[in-house]
C-alpha cells in the first residue's frame, strides 16, 4: 500500500506524523516515487524517539474542509495537554453556576421589586441580561474542551462568537449608559433623571449599538470569526494579514471600546466635579450660618446614589482590567508582533471577560442599599444585613412614572 506525503501512520498505540527527510531519502535510494508502507514501518522500528499522541500541533483534528477556521499562525504550537482542557472546563464550569445564580437572582429582584422598578435600574438590569447572554456560550466551551475542538465547525465557531461579541460589545456601552444615568441623577437629582420611557429607549440603543459589528463578521459581508487560542473559542479574525482585516480590526476596536470608554470617562469626570462642586456650596454655606454642616433630606438621597455610583464605577473598572487585555491582543494581532501570541496568552483574557460577567451582580448585592434589603427579604440564606433607609428616590420615581401615564 503506498503513502501519500504528509499522511501519518499508527504504530504501537501511537500515531506518528512521517517527516519529509524520510520521503526524499526512500526515493533518492529506491528510485520509487512514493515509499511503500512496509519501508516506512521498517524505518519506524528503528526511530527510538516516538512522539506520543498528545504531543500534536494545533489544528491536527480539523479537517481539510473545515482548515480555514484554524488560522496558520496556531499551527505552529504544540496542541496542549488533555488537562488543560479539563481545568478549563471546569473553570468556565464554575463560571457559568456564579453567573447563573447571581444574574438570574438580579433580573428576578429588579424585575419583581416595586421599590427597584426604576428608570435608572433598568440599565442594571440591562447589564445583567447581557452577562447571562455571556455566559449561554460557557456550556459550549466545555463541549469544545472536551472535544478539543469547535462544535459545529463553521455554525458552531459563529454562534459562540456571535454571543460573545454581542454581550462584549453591549456590556461597553450599558457601562456608558448607565455612567450617563449616574452624572443625571446625582448632578441634577430635581429635574435631571431620566424618565421611564427615556431610560427604556436608551437600553434599546444599547442593543442597536453591539448588533452591527456582531453580524457583519457572521455574514461574511466584513471581517469573519474563526477559532482562536486552543481552538475551543472563537472570535473575530485579527490575523489575517491584509488590509481589510486591518480595518475591520481597528473600527471595531474603537466601536467596542475606546468610545465606550470616553463616555464613561466624560460622565464620571463630570460626576465627580458635580459632587465637588456641590460640597464646596455647602461648606460656604455652612459657614455663612455658623453651623457644623449643612444636610438635607437631599444630601441623605445623595448619599444613596453615591452608593449606587461606586457600584457602577468598580463594575466599569473591571470592565476595563477584563477587556483591556482582549483589545491588546487584536491589535497586536493586526498591527503588532505576532509571535507573542501565544495559545495561553489568548486564552486568559477570555477567562477574564467571563470572570467579569460573573462577578457585576456580586458588586451590586456588595454596593446596592435597596438590592441588598431586598435580598435580606428573600435570600435570608445570603445573610445580609442592610440598614433600612428612607427611600425618597423610589417615591420621587413613582411619582414621576404617574404623571406619565
Amino acid at each position: 500500500m503506498a503513502l501519500d506525503l504528509g499522511k501519518s501512520v499508527n504504530f504501537q498505540s501511537h500515531r506518528i506524523e512521517i517527516p519529509l527527510d524520510w520521503f526524499l531519502e526512500i526515493e533518492l535510494s529506491s528510485g520509487k516515487r512514493g515509499p511503500t508502507r512496509g519501508v516506512i514501518l521498517t524505518r519506524i522500528h528503528s526511530f527510538r524517539d516516538v512522539q506520543p499522541l498528545q504531543e500534536r500541533f494545533l489544528g491536527w483534528n480539523f479537517p481539510a474542509e473545515h482548515a480555514d477556521l484554524v488560522h496558520p499562525h496556531w499551527r505552529v504550537f504544540l496542541a496542549p495537554g488533555r488537562l488543560w482542557h479539563v481545568a478549563l472546563a471546569l473553570i468556565y464550569l464554575l463560571l457559568l453556576m456564579l453567573s447563573l445564580l447571581g444574574n438570574g437572582i438580579v433580573i428576578w429582584i429588579f424585575s419583581t421589586s416595586k421599590s427597584l422598578r426604576t428608570p435608572s435600574n433598568i440599565f442594571i438590569l440591562n447589564l445583567a441580561v447581557f452577562d447571562l447572554l455571556m455566559a449561554t456560550e460557557m456550556p459550549m466551551l466545555i463541549i469544545n474542551s472536551f472535544l478539543e475542538r469547535t462544535i459545529g465547525w463553521e455554525t458552531g465557531c459563529d454562534v459562540y462568537a456571535l454571543l460573545g461579541s454581542i454581550s462584549g460589545m453591549g456590556q461597553a456601552i450599558t457601562n456608558a449608559a448607565i455612567a450617563f444615568d449616574r452624572y443625571r441623577t446625582i448632578s441634577c437629582p430635581i429635574d435631571g433623571r431620566l424618565n421611564g420611557k427615556q431610560a427604556v429607549v436608551l437600553a434599546l440603543c444599547t442593543w442597536f449599538w453591539a448588533l452591527p459589528f456582531s453580524i457583519l463578521p457572521m455574514t461574511g459581508l466584513w471581517g469573519r470569526y474563526v477559532a482562536e487560542g486552543f481552538l475551543t473559542t472563537c472570535s473575530f479574525d485579527y490575523l489575517t494579514d491584509d488590509e481589510d482585516t486591518r480595518t475591520f480590526v481597528i473600527t471595531i476596536f474603537f466601536w467596542a471600546y475606546v468610545l465606550p470608554m470616553l463616555l464613561i470617562m466624560y460622565f464620571y469626570s463630570q460626576l465627580l466635579k458635580s459632587i465637588r462642586s456641590h460640597e464646596k456650596m455647602l461648606r460656604v454655606q455652612a459657614k455663612k450660618m455658623n453651623v457644623k454642616s449643612l444636610v438635607s433630606n437631599q444630601d441623605k438621597e445623595r448619599s444613596v446614589e453615591m452608593r449606587i455610583a461606586k457600584a457602577a464605577f468598580t463594575i466599569f473598572f473591571l470592565f476595563v482590567l477584563a477587556w483591556t487585555p482582549y483589545a491588546v491582543v487584536a491589535l497586536t494581532g493586526a498591527y503588532g508582533n505576532r509571535e507573542a501570541l501565544t495559545p495561553l496568552s489568548t486564552m486568559l483574557p477570555a477567562i477574564f471577560a467571563k470572570t467579569v460577567s460573573c462577578i457585576d451582580p456580586w458588586i451590586y448585592a456588595i454596593n446596592h442599599p435597596r438590592y441588598r434589603q431586598e435580598l435580606e427579604k428573600r435570600c435570608k440564606w445570603m445573610g445580609i444585613r442592610e440598614k433600612v433607609v428612607e427611600d425618597t428616590v423610589s417615591a420621587q420615581t413613582e411619582k414621576v412614572n404617574a404623571e406619565e401615564t
